[in-house]
């Protein structure tokens, strides 16, 4: 057998093994969307003042606790002549915040109406 004949019966053989031996891999797994909620919006600035001091509490059952949720109490709100009972609700919580409960502040010149709010923290 010449040389060269032996030389392509190697090449042949290493083809034939070659084009038999297919490593499929297996597809990807899929890619996992991570959903990051935006940062709950700056507090509002309400600014209403009231002549004199709202009712002592507003009178509500808080409902049992709701996983993934805050109870934002109820607050009395002052409409201009009087003060009139908000019920509360549910907040949807935001990691890496608390939530600050609508109330009341004394000033000098009245009572100040704060808003609830989610403050870092």
């Amino acid at each position: 057998m010449s040389l060269r004949f032996a030389s392509l019966l190697v090449v042949a053989g290493v083809a034939a093994t070659l084009a038999g031996c297919v490593v499929e891999r297996p597809a990807p797994p899929p890619r996992r969307v991570v959903y990051v909620a935006p940062p709950p919006p700056p507090p509002q600035v309400v600014e209403v003042i009231a002549p004199q001091p709202p009712p002592v509490q507003v009178i509500e059952e808080v409902p049992p606790p709701r996983p993934g949720y805050v109870w934002a109490r109820g607050y009395w709100h002052w409409d201009g002549g009087r003060y009139v009972a908000v019920r509360g609700h549910w907040e949807p919580m935001h990691p890496g915040y608390r939530y600050v409960h609508p109330h009341w502040e004394r000033h000098p010149d009245g009572w100040h109406f704060h808003v609830g709010v989610w403050v870092q923290g």
